[in-house]
């Protein structure tokens, strides 16, 4: 994924527009497992912006790392819309960067189901803008086709986080 022309390019631009706004960036990532961070930290001089990433696979780690309660998931399951708002919230408040991005998401092979198919994604943008959500269903594109989708989408919603003026 960080060999891929395209994102890497968009990555590039990402990075020199949060040094140029003066803000940082923090990522929590499960279905994804770092990639965003992987693919924007391959940018040379992305230390002035990328201030951390979260792998939070499971649901315990998206609770003890970024404080997404417990119930939360619960209720709506860790692929869902208010686990990837809280995901995003959560990762901004814990690292003290300016945006957060979050995926989780199903990217197969299984554990899929008929209301959660493989190949739903669940992103979220929280920031100065206040916090945006995206839900994606890429279909079955194999796990590498879905993880490259949501990294892509999640560049996107990077991209739209910083204020017009910046």
């Amino acid at each position: 994924m960080i060999d891929d022309p395209d994102l890497l390019a968009r990555a590039d631009a990402l990075v020199a527009a949060y040094a140029r706004a003066g803000r940082t960036l923090a990522t929590a990532e499960s279905c994804t497992g770092g990639l965003v961070a992987a693919l924007l930290t391959a940018v040379p001089g992305s230390s002035a912006v990328v201030e951390r990433g979260y792998v939070t696979y499971s649901n315990a780690a998206k609770a003890e790392a970024i404080g997404v309660d417990p119930d939360l998931i619960a209720r709506h399951g860790a692929v869902s819309e208010p686990v990837a708002r809280a995901m995003a919230e959560g990762a901004r408040t814990a690292s003290r960067a300016d945006v957060a991005v979050a995926i989780t998401g199903i990217a197969g092979p299984g554990g899929g189901s008929a209301e959660k198919p493989v190949g739903l994604v669940h992103l979220a943008v929280a920031g100065p803008l206040g916090t945006r959500h995206l839900a994606r269903r890429y279909g079955d594109l194999g796990r590498a086709g879905i993880r490259r989708a949501a990294v892509a989408d999640a560049l996107g919603l990077l991209e739209g986080a910083l204020t017009p003026a910046e």
